[in-house]
């Protein structure tokens, strides 16, 4: 009896919402059928009473419409993921169905067959399903109000691999033609994809990665075809998951070499799970499948009071006649203390901006918001002005701003605890060729840029954490100028002034896309620091170019960047 009630509140429940369930597969019509499959989620599987052979038959679960004040003409498919052994995530679709619902978007469900099939590549039957569900939930665009043209899917694990196929593979049938439903494009849109699976060859059979994705011989899987109809792509993935984040490394640097826009989220200390759903709205608000562009606004009109700071201190770098390969056409460096009315962390981040190793300013718009920002938050920041422009007499375009650097974290460090902040929480920040800068400050703090000159050259220069800010001259196709290959050459090697010491520092590295000095210098960066065992965290921008930031529309990821830097500090 209470049973038989539970079952009626639910199927009142789906009536009330107008949900509904749709077959995929036309009867005795479902390709390489096996006994032992069922497609059900696993809330229901796992019920008491289950009759396996009334679920052989993957289905589409249609959610209500949205509401038509924030309509936006798109479809969204949610896939779970489960190993090919079942399809688990029911908490994620209930999440990924409420919260595209809210921002307009019709939401479908898609169950596919499950376990793996015998005799037959583990996602072989699923990837016959998602076929066959996108040509369905195409041809229902009229009916349902929404732009053919406008179909994403949001994916997990396994759910992902298949995800990676129908957005890279659709123009290779998985199953022969039924009926005139398989007249229809199979192709979708975009993916926002979340730590998926099997993706190297070193899982690719249905295992964790057994080589954490690591290996000259470990390559992208050959199931993933790339054609003509590759769609643009948000790649998310935790650092320390199984199931390699290398896998979407290798993805998002195939989309690259194709050009096609592509984002890559990959976040510090975290297993297997799907992360950053509002990076993927983002994603999606950027490409334009969320309706038009809000009018871009300039980053300095949105960052203009000083009022949370409470004092000013300036302070030169160097003493009197100390400071070494001095130039006559190089600006003084000099730092400046920017103390929070109100201190909410004894940490301190060090800002400075970019400029080619020509120019530098610490009052534009690659240091002000940001220390605006920061000492919103309760944040002490110091920035410095180095030296520019670059250094002459054979000295490398760097060598007097890493000098400057160093002095400058020695100098903070030594006066930190004087001002009741931690000597041993120091993080340094630059764009550009500034981040350049940042790259040997976080990778090269044992080894001296000049001799000392007095006691403070004794503290240490290491740094507690680096964020790096689409930065430059890193990779070998591009150590003196824009990357001539976009970095997407797989022969590229990182610049070699970066010794990645035992001192190296953890990262966050926010990069455009579009970037012509190219966001795979900020990606090779995170894959050598993962191989050294170092959790970074990395977040490209699609379509967005050097100085993305500068001005950006809102609800995108150039417009929230800073909040990125907020979460990374955990203010």
């Amino acid at each position: 009896m209470k049973r038989a009630l539970t079952l009626l509140l639910i199927f009142c429940s789906l009536q009330a919402w107008g949900w509904e369930r749709e077959a995929i597969w036309p009867k005795n019509k479902m390709p390489d059928a096996q006994s032992q499959q069922i497609a059900a989620m696993t809330d229901e599987a796992n019920a008491p009473g289950f009759k396996p052979d009334k679920h052989r038959m993957p289905y589409l679960e249609w959610f209500e419409a949205p509401d038509p004040a924030v309509d936006n003409d798109v479809c969204m498919i949610l896939i779970s993921g489960g190993s090919y052994k079942n399809v688990c995530d029911v908490d994620l679709i209930a999440l990924w169905h409420k919260r595209f619902t809210e921002l307009g978007v019709q939401c479908v469900n898609f169950v596919y067959r499950t376990p793996r099939p015998e005799g037959l590549p583990i996602y072989q039957s699923a990837w016959e399903d998602g076929q066959r569900a996108v040509r369905m939930v195409r041809s229902e665009a009229a009916k349902r109000g929404f732009d053919p043209e406008k179909i994403g899917v949001i994916s997990m694990s396994a759910g992902s691999h298949l995800g990676l196929l129908l957005a890279t593979s659709s123009q290779t049938p998985a199953y022969e033609r039924i009926d005139a439903i398989d007249d229809i494009p199979c192709h979708i849109n975009w993916g926002i994809i979340n730590a998926p699976a099997y993706v190297t060859t070193d899982g690719e059979t249905g295992t964790r990665s057994m080589r954490e994705g690591y290996g000259t011989d470990v390559k992208l899987s050959s199931v993933f075809r790339f054609d003509e109809k590759t769609c643009p792509v948000s790649l998310h993935h935790g650092g320390k998951d199984p199931y390699s984040p290398n896998g979407s490394i290798q993805v998002y640097r195939r989309l690259r070499q194709m050009g096609v826009p592509a984002e890559l989220h990959l976040y510090p200390d975290k297993g297997h799970g799907a992360f950053g759903l509002e990076r993927g709205i983002e994603f999606m608000r950027q490409m334009g499948f969320m309706g038009p562009l809000e009018p871009e606004v300039k980053l300095m009109d949105r960052f203009t009071s000083d009022a949370d700071r409470a004092e000013v201190i300036r302070e030169s770098v160097w003493p009197e006649g100390k400071m070494p390969d001095r130039q006559e056409n190089q600006c003084e460096p000099y730092l400046e203390w920017h103390i929070p009315a109100v201190r909410t962390t004894d940490a301190i981040q060090i800002i400075y901006s970019g400029g080619g190793y020509v120019g530098n300013t610490p009052d534009g718009f690659e240091v002000t918001p940001a220390r605006r920002y920061l000492n919103a938050k309760g944040m002490t920041v110091v920035t410095l002005r180095y030296r520019t422009p670059r250094p002459a007499g054979g000295l490398s375009k760097h060598t007097t701003a890493w000098q400057d650097l160093q002095r400058t974290i020695r100098i903070v460090r030594s006066e930190a605890a004087a001002r009741g902040l931690n000597p041993d929480k120091i993080g340094i920040m630059g764009s550009s060729a500034g981040g350049h800068l940042t790259l040997m400050g976080v990778t090269s703090s044992r080894h001296q840029s000049y001799l000392p000159i007095d006691k403070l050259d004794k503290i240490s220069c290491k740094v507690q954490w680096g964020i790096g800010i689409y930065p430059a001259y890193v990779l070998s196709d591009g150590f003196d100028q824009k990357n001539t290959s976009r970095g997407n050459d797989d022969g590229l090697y990182l610049a070699p002034e970066f010794s990645f010491d035992l001192d190296t520092a953890p990262m966050l590295l926010i990069h455009g896309d579009a970037d012509v000095w190219a966001s795979m210098n900020s990606v090779r960066v995170w894959e050598k620091m993962r191989a050294m065992g170092i959790q970074s965290e990395l977040h490209t921008l699609a379509l967005r170019p050097h100085c993305f930031q500068r001005s950006a529309s809102p609800g995108t990821g150039s417009y929230s960047w800073l909040d990125r830097i907020g979460e990374y500090l955990g203010l």
